[in-house]
């Protein structure tokens, strides 16, 4: 199994800063960790993923890098195309969607650079992206030209010199928000190269069973390419937990709310507005390890049961944690320097290696 944490939570969009943050925020990790390699889930901006793809020496550059430093890259998040720290992001992360060739040539690029960073050893690489598209506008006429474009992604990996996977994203407010959508909504797709990126926060935000999601999948023939380790933000009596809610409710990322009973918000402060009833689950990425001011819980328990099921079907073997939101947390859970940072990643990483050992020892 590989282990790793999504660098999509810095904003380094060309070589020389993510070099930088290499140095900045990996190495510390590693070193927290007291790890011989380190694996890095990297994000690379559509700009430099051009960059390195048309470039052979920038690629074999980056590859010393990460060498030089004991990382490794074996999976990319391929879902936010730029400027995913930017002020304000929402929408804008959806953009441009699989209906684009824009879309499609990005997600190549990453595929071309990933086959120069994979490690000799590595059996595959893989790559997450975001699932199709928000879910408006959408109709007959996107989808086809969407599935088009999934050929042609599936054919032009079939001819890389090492195997590189795609893994469709549900997410919340979505084309395909579930495991059910992603059933229906990847039928026909070629499935040597092409999956699902099961993220596991955005499980819980669906109110699904892992069991009976991961039972699902595996009745369309869709592979789970690979997993994001995530917890979502939990409040059981949202009235009640207002006041704290609010602290969460920030202007740079959407956040989606759902109750499992159907209802839902496309984003926090609309849910809280709109008393929606409860109990809700919020589409916002909290730490793994620590536990969040009450009366506010986390969906770790899906996280676990999640990964029970993963290890005991051997279903997937790229891990990756994804909390980017550590820039954006309440003040008082907020880190304050790079190296808060750090230490904040590798504890969350630490948690995830235990949950994993644990999962495979029983």
């Amino acid at each position: 199994m590989h282990l790793s944490y999504c660098t999509n939570v810095h904003p380094a969009e060309d070589l020389d800063g993510i070099v930088r943050q290499f140095d900045a925020y990996a190495v510390a990790i590693r070193r927290h960790l007291d790890a011989d390699v380190l694996g890095l889930g990297l994000w690379l901006a559509a700009p430099v993923a051009r960059e390195l793809a048309g470039e052979p020496a920038a690629r074999r550059r980056l590859r010393r890098e990460l060498d030089a430093r004991g990382l490794e890259v074996v999976t990319l998040n391929g879902f936010p195309y730029e400027a995913f720290q930017a002020p304000v992001v929402k929408h804008a992360v959806y953009r441009p969607d699989w209906t684009t060739r824009e879309r499609l040539n990005y997600t190549l690029d990453l595929a071309r650079v990933l086959v120069d960073l994979l490690p000799d050893g590595a059996e595959r690489g893989s790559i997450s992206t975001l699932p199709l598209a928000w879910r408006s506008p959408w109709d007959p006429h996107r989808a086809a030209v969407a599935a088009r474009h999934l050929d042609e992604l599936a054919a032009t990996l079939a001819t890389l010199d090492r195997p590189i996977r795609v893994g469709f994203e549900p997410e919340p407010g979505c084309v395909v928000e579930t495991t059910a959508q992603a059933a229906e909504a990847l039928s026909g797709v070629d499935t040597d190269w092409l999956g699902v990126c099961l993220d596991l926060a955005h499980l819980a935000c669906a109110w699904e069973d892992p069991a009976e999601a991961l039972d699902r999948l595996a009745a369309a023939g869709l592979p789970v390419v690979k997993v994001q380790v995530s917890a979502a933000l939990e409040a059981a009596d949202p009235v009640g937990a207002a006041g704290v809610l609010r602290r969460y409710a920030e202007p740079r990322f959407l956040h989606q709310t759902r109750s499992p009973a159907g209802a839902a918000a496309d984003d926090l402060d609309e849910a809280l507005d709109a008393r929606l009833p409860g109990p809700w689950r919020v589409h916002y990425h909290v730490p793994l390890h620590t536990d969040l001011a009450a009366p506010l819980t986390s969906t770790v328990p899906v996280l676990r049961a999640a990964l029970r099921e993963l290890i005991r079907r051997d279903a997937c073997d790229h891990f990756d944690v994804e909390t980017y939101t550590w820039g954006v947390l309440p003040e008082g859970a907020r880190p304050r320097t790079e190296a808060d940072v750090a230490a904040g990643i590798a504890s969350e990483l630490a948690f995830a290696r235990n949950e994993l050992r644990t999962e495979v020892a029983s």
